[in-house]
């Protein structure tokens, strides 16, 4: 058997986690905020099982098409889809983990943790308002903190991204300019910067670029040793982006609040809670075409929610509670084959 392999390495402009096919192998596609974590739960679900995952990480606008598409077994999106659309194309949507989206810089001599920002300065600075480190707002925020007289070059997601959507959800929650100007949406119209496709093109662009600024999710900035800023969270704290600050967002979410779990994260209470906390999402067709397939998948998810917690904590996203698994469970049961039956019989 060949080795369980898999890219995410800088400079690509996709992922995408490659295993030998088997015939219970299954495929999905699409985000890149939970690509990290998908691949350690993949290896070590083929070795306990023999089955493998084949998945693009290919940004969640893509994952969405393809799973309309019927071209993959699953979708996952970082940008849930509303009632309606759920409905209208016959999709179950369920989470999988929680994470962060943090903001990581490129100036020489400023380790991670270290610079502090506001919601409204990031905003600002993606609007094209700051355009220099040594701008006096900035540095009020960072006395003590050497910054460069150099231009900001922000860094943004030329893909249509769930990353992208849950940071300009944040940026809108906090700044009425950007609401109006640029709202929240997987694209939008930046108005200054440099693009780069999926988590691992932002990464890789920050990096090369001096004093760039960009937005990824948590597990690439730790894993590609990226200098992480601060943001200051609504209760004008600076918690470090962690998986505790991950679970203080989520302390009192009401995964029922919305169909399919997709409520937002963003800019929550409490004194520990990161600003710009978000669950990601899988989607399955309700009327499963290949039964086995779609049993596949779920039977994949639930060896996941079982054993998967410690990985996923390692890479500092946060497992779902028992109680979410649960509903969730519930939610499987209108996953059906041709015959009526839910693919994955009682849990």
């Amino acid at each position: 058997m060949k080795p369980f392999t898999y890219a995410l390495a800088l400079g690509l402009a996709t992922a995408q986690l490659v295993l030998p096919a088997r015939a219970a192998d299954i495929t999905g596609a699409g985000a890149t905020f939970p690509f990290p974590v998908y691949s350690k739960w993949a290896e070590a679900y083929r070795k306990e099982t023999g089955n493998g995952l084949n998945y693009q990480s290919i940004g969640s606008g893509g994952g969405i098409k393809q799973i309309q598409a019927k071209t993959v077994d699953f979708g996952a999106t970082d940008a849930p889809l509303k009632g309606a659309a759920l409905e209208k194309d016959g999709l179950v949507q369920f989470p999988t983990v929680m994470g962060g989206v943090v903001t990581v810089v490129n100036i020489p001599g400023v380790e991670p943790g270290k610079l502090k920002l506001t919601g409204e300065l990031v905003a600002d600075i993606y609007a094209g308002k700051i355009t220099k480190w040594s701008d006096p707002k900035i540095a009020a925020l960072n006395e003590g903190l050497k910054l460069p007289d150099a231009t900001i070059t922000p860094v943004y997601r030329s893909d249509a991204s769930g990353t992208t959507n849950i940071f300009t959800t944040y940026l809108s929650q906090v700044s009425d300019g950007w609401k109006k100007e640029y709202g929240a949406a997987t694209t939008v119209s930046w108005p200054t910067g440099q693009g780069g496709k999926g988590n691992e093109g932002v990464t890789a662009t920050v990096k090369q670029v001096p004093n760039a600024i960009g937005y990824v999710e948590s597990a690439y900035a730790k894993q590609n040793k990226l200098s992480h800023t601060l943001i200051q969270n609504k209760a004008g704290k600076f918690p470090q982006p962690d998986d505790k600050s991950f679970q203080a967002a989520a302390a009192s979410a009401d995964w029922k609040a919305q169909p399919g779990f997709g409520i937002s994260l963003t800019n929550q209470a409490g004194d520990e809670a990161w600003p710009i906390t978000a669950a990601t999402f899988i989607l399955v067709h309700k009327d499963a075409a290949d039964a086995a397939k779609s049993a596949e998948v779920l039977k994949f998810f639930n060896w996941a929610y079982k054993n998967g917690d410690t990985m996923a904590s390692e890479l500092d996203y946060v497992p779902l509670p028992d109680n979410v698994v649960a509903q969730i469970h519930e939610e499987w049961k209108s996953v059906k084959g041709k015959d009526g039956k839910p693919v994955l019989g009682s849990m």
